[in-house]
């Protein structure tokens, strides 16, 4: 790899090649120099009729990645998607409206009328009076079914008679117990952590961690609230053969909200004395209810409110066809079921690609628009998505943090979480999941913390993460370091940053770029990065004065990149969302590798790849 990228240089101009910045204005500091004020100000797009914010650069979605998806979610084969709906809209009129076929029937059905299916926003007037390769009702593989006690097991009675005929106390004990063990709950508290069969992947369990302190990082008037959150480790299981790392993740089992849960089982019309109640679970094949178990059938005693709690995601994705077709099984409604029938066939392909490709709708606003479909839970349960855990980065390091507590020392780890919203039906906007979940337990401990409370018990289910995470891979205890972050994506640098400032001669060998709308509302850790701080952290305001996005801090400091990126040891880390700030970066290193390495665009690309490909570019982007 060096190889080629020692050619690619070569074939340019000697004056090209980097050296460490000299003047005390530029990169060290991470102060604007002279010559990058005066380009700003020449800039375009800093011109008095252009005092808009700019609009961030449009990113794609990936939706999915393999036929085998498409079918999972349309309930077709990628050649009947196509034969049905080419997704390019020829199918529509000039004014946005589908045209009607030639030679087919259409009805006209009375929509419900709630604000449920207004907001679904269903581009429907009337319907076919016959359909068309209606996907067929998906297989059922989940089954929830009373318990009893098998026909092989004695009773209490039956086994003590039993004992005193033959007097084999211990070998009948033993199976007596065993069988009566597979009819009971585990002694799990739930509330705090998910049944042991959730598990994210041997030999990891998830492990209910204390929050030691919980406080918001964002001030008042941010557009996103962060929350920090220290946690105590000091008890997670050592038998695990892993520790956390710099730069690392833990995994974080995140539930359901409980009041969208108590909804749905509303929704379902399951009986409140059945919804803690032990019911035997049977699976006939597939990984759910587990996370990365194997695809076996199973068979476990659980409740239907922790399956809808910790195993099945109700709200972070669109819905499937598979979801419609059951809910028009069992619609009572005649008009309903004509709708989710349409939204089945290969008529309603159309209708449902938009529909599909819309905000995320939640499985209860599904059931409140159609009032009259109440399916079974298992078979719901058989078609939704699993839910899935979350990736969390440290924000410290976690070597170095440890605190006096109740007379012995305990081990906590820090992360940050943005709260992610998406627009709903009836509040406007929900939380997601994972960090709806953060937010809940945040709030949770500060307002106990304001009544004076001392012990307080709120918890995060966690592991240590599996995710093979490159920041913790690539990190470095010498040489020179470049951090590019903007909101979040910051955190876990300040770990990199507390690690390489105990280190002597570092404090010249690490910069950060820090990106954020206002440092009044949303810096991140202002303070808290150690010695130094003021010289080694620069931050980049979008929203404040002339507004600068962190890619263009980028360019103004691209005598300091390329002294780093060509440097034997040197590496350039980028951490952040994917849209706008992810590619924006990009974009700007490509243009400093063109500007300081005499490149052209392509070969400045290849330059960064075959960097990323030797471990000196590396970039963790959502």
């Amino acid at each position: 790899m060096a190889a080629q990228v020692d050619r690619i240089m070569a074939q340019h101009s000697a004056n090209s090649i980097p050296e460490e910045p000299q003047l005390p204005s530029m990169a060290p500091s991470l102060t604007y120099s002279e010559s990058s004020e005066h380009s700003e100000s020449e800039d375009p797009r800093q011109s008095d009729d252009m005092e808009q914010p700019r609009r961030r650069r449009a990113s794609t979605v990936l939706i999915v990645k393999s036929p085998a998806d498409i079918q999972r979610i349309t309930g077709e084969t990628t050649t009947q998607l196509v034969q049905r709906c080419c997704g390019g809209g020829c199918c529509l009129t000039s004014d946005g409206k589908r045209v009607k076929k030639q030679g087919i029937e259409y009805e006209r059905v009375k929509f419900p009328d709630n604000d449920a299916y207004r907001a679904l926003n269903l581009e429907i007037e009337e319907v076919p009076t016959v359909l068309n390769n209606i996907l067929d009702l998906p297989e059922q593989t989940a089954f929830l079914q009373p318990l009893r006690r098998p026909s092989n097991v004695p009773s209490p009675t039956e086994s003590t008679a039993a004992l005193n005929t033959d007097g084999n106390t211990t070998s009948a004990t033993t199976d007596l117990e065993k069988s009566v063990q597979k009819l009971a709950l585990e002694d799990l508290d739930t509330k705090i952590q998910p049944p042991s069969f959730v598990q994210p992947h041997p030999p990891h369990h998830v492990f209910p961690a204390r929050i030691h302190t919980a406080r918001e990082l964002t001030g008042q008037g941010a557009e996103k609230r962060t929350f920090h959150f220290d946690i105590d480790v000091t008890n997670y299981p050592e038998d695990e053969g892993v520790d956390f790392k710099v730069g690392g993740a833990i995994g974080v089992s995140a539930p359901n909200e409980e009041s969208m849960v108590e909804e749905l089982l509303d929704l379902l019309l399951v009986p409140r004395f059945l919804r803690d109640k032990p019911v035997l679970l049977r699976t006939t094949k597939g990984r759910w209810p587990t996370v990365w178990g194997e695809d076996q059938a199973r068979e476990l005693v659980t409740t239907r409110r922790d399956l809808l709690t910790w195993c099945s995601d109700i709200q972070s994705y669109p819905p499937t066809k598979q979801l419609l077709r059951i809910l028009a099984e069992f619609a009572t409604n005649e008009d309903e079921r004509k709708i989710l029938f349409f939204l089945c066939s290969a008529e309603g392909q159309g209708v449902f690609c938009d529909f599909r490709t819309g905000p995320h709708i939640t499985v209860a606003q599904l059931l409140h628009a159609f009032p009259s479909a109440r399916p079974p839970l298992d078979l719901l349960l058989s078609v939704l998505q699993p839910l899935m855990p979350r990736f969390y980065s440290l924000s410290n390091d976690p070597h170095e943090s440890f605190l006096r507590r109740d007379g012995k020392q305990h081990r906590l780890i820090e992360i940050a979480v943005t709260v992610h919203t998406s627009s709903d039906w009836r509040t406007g906007s929900r939380n997601g999941v994972g960090s709806g979940f953060f937010q809940r337990q945040a709030l949770k401990y500060i307002e106990a913390q304001e009544r004076g409370e001392k012990d307080i018990e709120v918890y995060i289910p966690m592991f240590k993460g599996l995710m093979a995470n490159p920041l913790a891979k690539q990190f470095v205890s010498d040489g020179p370091m470049l951090l590019i972050g903007a909101g979040v994506g910051i955190a876990p640098f300040r770990g990199f940053v507390q690690r390489r400032l105990k280190t002597a001669n570092c404090a010249n060998k690490v910069w950060v770029l820090q990106g954020c709308r206002d440092s009044l509302v949303d810096e991140l850790y202002s303070g808290e990065w150690g010695v130094h701080e003021d010289e080694v952290k620069r931050v980049v305001e979008s929203r404040r004065g002339q507004g600068r996005y962190v890619q263009e801090e980028v360019k103004a400091q691209a005598d300091l990149v390329w002294y780093i990126i060509n440097s034997v040891d040197g590496r350039v880390f980028v951490c952040g969302s994917s849209k706008g700030m992810g590619e924006g970066v990009e974009q700007a290193l490509i243009e400093v590798a063109m500007e300081k390495g005499n490149l052209e665009h392509d070969e400045a690309k290849q330059f960064w790849e075959l960097k990323r490909e030797v471990g000196q570019y590396i970039a963790e982007t959502w």
